[in-house]
């Protein structure tokens, strides 16, 4: 009697966790994501006192409102930087502060580096944006990853390949991976989406496109 007890507790755990365990790990991430931008936007709030602000007589911790408040004043702040640069003046402008940025020594290195990867995610149409499957970490295994860059004038000079640059994403975290250099007849585009992609992958391979038909 207490094993077929036991059994149907079990069964009934597993089914709620399976319902909620979703909701969970969306709010949980939700949550982490906002304390995250928190901890740069509530700088924003410097010219207010902290005793308005913040719990404990302005000792502890922000008050969650006053961080959406600085959440949504970044987002304005960003808009307003937006709409400038879309204008001679604002053009001018944003050159000025990179020239002057790019004269700071050290600090213009990690500038540099950043702003370069931030061309080549939002200037090449094709960065990022295709998925394909590679043979990878060995011949006869193969593993999903998506293309970031096709043009490698010096690697195609010294190696005689025209090689394609796809970042290999681990599982279920795939924010790190691997950068392998694949010559292009042996990387196969595939026709799911990115989305799709990052979800085949974050889920262990358990959730599985759906097989497009041919065109």
């Amino acid at each position: 009697m207490r094993k077929s007890i036991f059994a149907r507790w079990r069964a009934s755990f597993a089914a709620g966790l399976a319902v909620t365990l979703p909701a969970i790990i969306s709010i949980a991430a939700v949550m982490w994501v906002f304390k995250t931008v928190s901890n740069l936007t509530d700088l924003l709030l410097f010219f207010l006192p902290k005793t308005i602000t913040h719990d404990d007589d302005g000792k502890g911790p922000m008050f969650w409102y006053w961080s959406l408040a600085a959440l949504l004043l970044a987002v304005l702040l960003i808009s307003v930087v937006g709409l400038i640069a879309r204008y001679y003046f604002g053009k001018r402008l944003i050159e000025w502060t990179d020239n002057l940025i790019m004269r700071v020594p050290l600090l213009n290195k990690v500038y540099g580096a950043i702003k370069q990867v931030n061309e080549a995610f939002s200037g090449n149409k094709n960065s990022f944006k295709t998925v394909a499957l590679v043979e990878f970490p060995r011949e006869g295994m193969f593993s999903i990853g998506f293309i970031t860059n096709e043009q490698h004038g010096e690697v195609r000079q010294k190696t005689n390949e025209k090689v394609v640059a796809v970042f290999i994403p681990t599982t279920p975290n795939p924010t790190s991976g691997f950068l392998v250099l694949v010559p292009e007849d042996k990387v196969t585009k595939l026709d799911m989406s990115v989305a799709d992609g990052i979800k085949y992958i974050v889920s262990l391979g358990s959730i599985a496109p759906e097989m497009l038909p041919k065109k």
